[in-house]
């Protein structure tokens, strides 16, 4: 997983009808830097992450990959350029095995033509052994090897949300976006989750974009993190200065006695 330029997003606005999500949030993240977002819910932390990937169309704004512009790009133009993603429900294939839901996300390093598909010719075989190997590192890496040939629908919750997180993982992309991966986790599986969050950051050097609302773990694992309220940026700083401002505790909590009405 090489690294890549920046993931930056400029001034993203985006509107359904008379709605407004988001209202010009701006943020950067850099080669292997865990940037989390953060926000009450509601804020718009997920759009951010449905127009980085193309899901959503930003009414306006603009998104970089290095020096690549993916403001208009489909969906499965930007995974193939090196962006993949969690979801906060898995959006995994249920009747499928552990290791097939892996196997699809492999598609973006798969060139072969259908015809020699359909005679399985030797690249076919090289391709699909290469897929398998990854996957089977993947596996390996987030401790799923016992699961591999599960049905995911038989998996426990928990379990399957890490499905969800190893097929992101199976892409070997340069950049993650993470959307809440640790909701409905329990205690353990949590302090899994962040020892592979420091082990991809740092041994397969990969950027993430981390939606996340334990405060916890985003003040012990977050390089830096940006906080969004009403679709609007709030403050970006390190953990400790963002987390202790006054008005991410409100927007959190509500109103605030030491300010300003």
């Amino acid at each position: 997983m090489a690294e890549a330029g920046a993931l930056r997003v400029e001034r993203l606005s985006l509107a359904f009808g008379g709605l407004t999500v988001l209202n010009g949030v701006s943020l950067e993240v850099g080669p292997r830097e865990l940037l989390a977002l953060i926000g009450p819910n509601g804020a718009g932390k997920t759009s951010v992450l449905n127009c980085i990937s193309g899901i959503y169309r930003p009414s306006a704004g603009r998104i970089f990959f290095g020096a690549d512009e993916l403001t208009h790009e489909r969906p499965h133009r930007i995974a193939r350029r090196g962006i993949g993603r969690t979801f906060q429900h898995g959006e995994l294939f249920p009747h499928m095995t552990v290791i097939e839901n892996l196997l699809v996300a492999r598609h973006a390093h798969i060139a072969t033509s259908l015809p020699a598909e359909g005679f399985f010719l030797p690249r076919v075989r090289e391709a699909e052994t290469a897929s398998r190997k990854a996957v089977e590192e993947v596996l390996a890496f987030v401790d799923l090897e016992r699961y591999r040939h599960h049905p995911v629908e038989a998996l426990p919750f928990g379990v399957q949300k890490l499905v969800g997180f190893a097929r992101a993982l199976a892409m070997q992309p340069s950049v993650l976006l993470l959307d809440e991966p640790s909701a409905g986790l329990n205690r353990q599986e949590r302090e899994d989750l962040a020892r592979y969050l420091l082990r991809i950051r740092y041994e397969l050097g990969v950027a993430m974009l981390w939606i996340e609302h334990d405060m916890q773990m985003v003040a012990d694992l977050a390089d830096r993190v940006c906080v969004l309220n009403y679709g609007e940026p709030l403050c970006e700083g390190r953990p400790d200065e963002v987390l202790a401002n006054p008005r991410v505790i409100e927007a959190y909590l509500g109103s605030h006695p030491d300010l300003p009405p």
